[in-house]
C-alpha cells in the first residue's frame, strides 16, 4: 500500500512537470493555409506556459513576447500581399506554419443561407450550373476558407478562446463545402483585385440575430429584455412540448403522407416533414454564438464582414431595427479595428419573410456608417427558404465591397427611395443609386401601391419620368403614402440600368 502511494505521488509530480513545460500553441486561426490581412497591424496569439518567451518570425520580422496566464499575443507590422510564405513560432518548442497567404480577409456570418454550401447551388437562367462552378474552382487556389465548426448546446455556452476551425485551400473538392455566397463573393473580389482572399465562414442555420450579440450589449437595451424572458420560458416549456410531439407523432406522419400525395398531384410545394422540436438552447440561445463563434475570432485582422441573416427573425421586423445595429456596433467595438465595412444581404421573399424585416435591414444600412446592402428578391423562386441561385448574391456583395471597402467608383446598389412630393393627385418619388437611369424590367412597373388620407392602400400605376417615378391611382385624389413590394413575396421590377433591383420600401415609416 505504501509503495502504491509513493508511485501515485511520483505520477502526480510527473504530470505537474510535463504541464510546467507546455508546448507553445497558436490559436487555430494561425495554422497551415491561413490568409493574413494586408496593410494593417496583424495580431498573432495562442497559449503556452506562464513566463515562457514566444517568438514569431515572418517575412523578415522577428517579434517576441512573454506568456502570462497561459496566453500570449504579439503584433506584426503591416504586410504586403503575396505568398505562399512560412511562419515559425518558437517557445519551448517550434511550430512551423506553411502555405500562408497575405491578402484580403472577410468574415462571412449569419444563418443557413450563409452556410449554404457550393455543392447545393441551383443556378437559374444563364448562371453556370454546379458542375461548371466546381470545375472552375481549380483556378482559385488563392482563395482559402476557415470554417468555424458547429457545436450543439444545452444552455447558453460560456465564451471560449479558440473556435477550433481549420483553413482549406480552394480546389474542386474543398469548394463543395465552402459557403456559396462567400465563395462567389471572394471569387469576384479575387478577379478584380488579383490578390489572395481569405473567408472566415462563421454561420449556423436557424439562428436568430440575438444569438450573435454579446449578453452585455443585449442587456443594455431595455426593449430587448423580452428576448431572455422568452428564451427562459421556452426552455422551461420544452419538456412538455417534446412530450406532446412524441404523443402526436403517428398522426402527424399520416397527415404528412396524405398532404404530400395531394401536393404532388396538384404540383405544389411539398409540406414539411414532421420533426421533433429542438431545445431553444441547441443553437446557443441569446449571446451563445457570440461566445463561441465570434468572440474567439477577435481580434483577427480582417477587412470587413458580410451578414446574411434575418429569416429566423422574420416576424420581428420592428425589433430587428434595434438588433442589427446593435450587432454591428457590438462587433466593431470589440474587434478594435474601427468601423470596418459591413455588408448585409436583404432577405428575399418567402411565405414567412415579412416586409418589416426587409425594412429594418434597409434602415440599418442607411443609418449606420460604412454599410451597404445587396437586394436579392429576383434571385429566388419564393418557394424555398433556401434559394439555390447564390452567384448573383455574392456578385452584388462584391460590388458593395469594391465601392465602400476599396473606393472604386461604381454603382453598387439598386434604387433606394429617398423622398416624395405631391403634385395634385400624383406622388413624385426620388431615389438614390439611380446609376445611369431607372428602368422597368419586363414591361410596366409593378407592385406599387398608394394611399390617400384614409390610409387604405390600393394598386397604383407607376411610370418613370427621367430620374423620378410618378405614382397615382383612380380614386386617390390626394396621395399620402406610397409603398413598393410591401408583402411576403415582392414582385419588384424596378432596376437601375446597371441591373441592380430596387429595395422594397414604404414612404411612411411606422413603428408597427
Amino acid at each position: 500500500m505504501k509503495m502504491m502511494k509513493q508511485l501515485s505521488m511520483i505520477l502526480c509530480a510527473l504530470c505537474l512537470y510535463v504541464g510546467a513545460y507546455a508546448d507553445v500553441k497558436p490559436n487555430s486561426l494561425f495554422t497551415n493555409n491561413m490568409v493574413l490581412q494586408r496593410g494593417v497591424t496583424v495580431p498573432i496569439w495562442g497559449t503556452a506556459n506562464d513566463g515562457e518567451a514566444v517568438t514569431v518570425e515572418f517575412l523578415g520580422q522577428k517579434v517576441t513576447t512573454t506568456t502570462a496566464n497561459g496566453k500570449w499575443m504579439l503584433q506584426l507590422k503591416p504586410l504586403k500581399e503575396g505568398g505562399p510564405f512560412v511562419m515559425t513560432i518558437k517557445g519551448n518548442n517550434t511550430v512551423t506554419i506553411q502555405n500562408i497567404l497575405v491578402g484580403e480577409v472577410w468574415l462571412c456570418s449569419g444563418q443557413s443561407n450563409m452556410g449554404f454550401p457550393v455543392r447545393s447551388v441551383k443556378a437559374i437562367g444563364s448562371y453556370p450550373k454546379i458542375a461548371e462552378v466546381v470545375a472552375d474552382a481549380a483556378n482559385y487556389s488563392l482563395i482559402h476558407q476557415y470554417k468555424v465548426p458547429l457545436k450543439k448546446s444545452t444552455d447558453i455556452p460560456a465564451p471560449i478562446a479558440d473556435a477550433g476551425g481549420k483553413w482549406f485551400v480552394c480546389d474542386t473538392t474543398t469548394v463543395k463545402d465552402y459557403s456559396a455566397v462567400a465563395y462567389f463573393f471572394a471569387k469576384e473580389l479575387y478577379n478584380k483585385l488579383k490578390i489572395p482572399i481569405g473567408i472566415i465562414n462563421s454561420s449556423y442555420g436557424g439562428t436568430q440575430c440575438e444569438n450573435w450579440i454579446s449578453k452585455e450589449v443585449l442587456d443594455s437595451y431595455p426593449e430587448l429584455k423580452s428576448i431572455f424572458d422568452n428564451y427562459n420560458k421556452a426552455l422551461a416549456d420544452f419538456p412538455n412540448k417534446l412530450a406532446k410531439f412524441q404523443q402526436d407523432e403517428p398522426k402527424l406522419w399520416e397527415k404528412y403522407r396524405i398532404d404530400s400525395a395531394k401536393a404532388v398531384a396538384d404540383k405544389k410545394e411539398l409540406p414539411r416533414k414532421p420533426t421533433a422540436p429542438l431545445t431553444p438552447a441547441e443553437r446557443g440561445g441569446p449571446s451563445g454564438l457570440y461566445n463561441t463563434m465570434i468572440q474567439p475570432l477577435m481580434p483577427y485582422a480582417m477587412k470587413g464582414a458580410v451578414w446574411y441573416q434575418g429569416e429566423a427573425n422574420g416576424g420581428r421586423g420592428i425589433q430587428y431595427r434595434t438588433l442589427l445595429p446593435a450587432l454591428i456596433n457590438n462587433w466593431r467595438n470589440k474587434w478594435g479595428i474601427g468601423s470596418f465595412p459591413f455588408l448585409v444581404v436583404q432577405i428575399p421573399g418567402w411565405k414567412a419573410h415579412y416586409p418589416e424585416l426587409r425594412e429594418a435591414q434597409l434602415l440599418t444600412i442607411q443609418k449606420t456608417p460604412n454599410c451597404a446592402m445587396a437586394v436579392i428578391n429576383d434571385c429566388d423562386d419564393t418557394l424555398d427558404v433556401h434559394p439555390g441561385n447564390k452567384q448573383p448574391v455574392g456578385e452584388r456583395l462584391s460590388y458593395a465591397a469594391r465601392a465602400i471597402a476599396y473606393g472604386e467608383k461604381i454603382e453598387f446598389s439598386g434604387p433606394i427611395y429617398e423622398s416624395m412630393k405631391v403634385e395634385g393627385d400624383k406622388a413624385i418619388l426620388s431615389f438614390t443609386h439611380i446609376g445611369k437611369g431607372l428602368v422597368a424590367k419586363d414591361g410596366d412597373l409593378k407592385d406599387f401601391e398608394i394611399a390617400g388620407d384614409d390610409n387604405k392602400y390600393v394598386p397604383a400605376k407607376a411610370v418613370i419620368k427621367k430620374d423620378k417615378i410618378v405614382v397615382s391611382a383612380d380614386g386617390v385624389g390626394k396621395p399620402k403614402a406610397v409603398r413598393l413590394g410591401w408583402r411576403l413575396c415582392p414582385q419588384v421590377n424596378l432596376y437601375n440600368v446597371e441591373g441592380l433591383p430596387a429595395t422594397p420600401f414604404r414612404t411612411e415609416i411606422l413603428d408597427k
